[in-house]
């Protein structure tokens, strides 16, 4: 299964970004960063649509959407390696979350993620997202492979 990291906004190197490599490099999966940006001004709705519109260029044919909303769901560790796991069963070929830009993300792409999830109550900066999800997927991996890391 390859995991597509499809974020708005460039990150440059930086901790937030060593951090995102260190758990990148750990994981049995591919993990795939690409990011998009817009970098005209625009009210927040028309950058929103246009950022979408990034999005779905980036995304690879017929992946399954995960957006990452505040108001999606909360999953703990456990479920989130559950998920995971049905998908790499059902033989999902390419998975991609989405990571919006400062106004979140438009609507109707939210709409059409399988999944809307939300790391937190908290908002967090953009550039933290991309670590603390691949946080969350070698969690998922050392989870499903019986490893001590998550109990550690």
């Amino acid at each position: 299964m390859r995991i597509h990291l499809l974020c708005v906004g460039r990150a440059r190197a930086g901790p937030e970004m060593a951090l995102y490599a260190d758990y990148a490099r750990r994981l049995p999966w591919s993990l795939i960063l690409r990011e998009v940006e817009e970098r005209r001004p625009f009210s927040p709705l028309e950058r929103r649509a246009r950022e979408a519109r990034l999005l779905e260029a980036a995304l690879p044919r017929g992946a399954r959407l995960v957006a990452l909303d505040e108001h999606g769901q909360s999953l703990s560790s456990t479920a989130f390696a559950a998920r995971l796991n049905r998908w790499q069963e059902e033989g999902v070929a390419d998975l991609a979350f989405l990571i919006g830009g400062a106004d979140g993300l438009d609507p109707a792409l939210v709409a059409r993620a399988e999944l809307t999830l939300s790391l937190s109550a908290m908002t967090w900066p953009h550039l933290l997202v991309r670590p603390l999800l691949a946080e969350q997927l070698y969690r998922a991996h050392t989870i499903l492979d019986g490893h001590p890391y998550h109990r550690g």
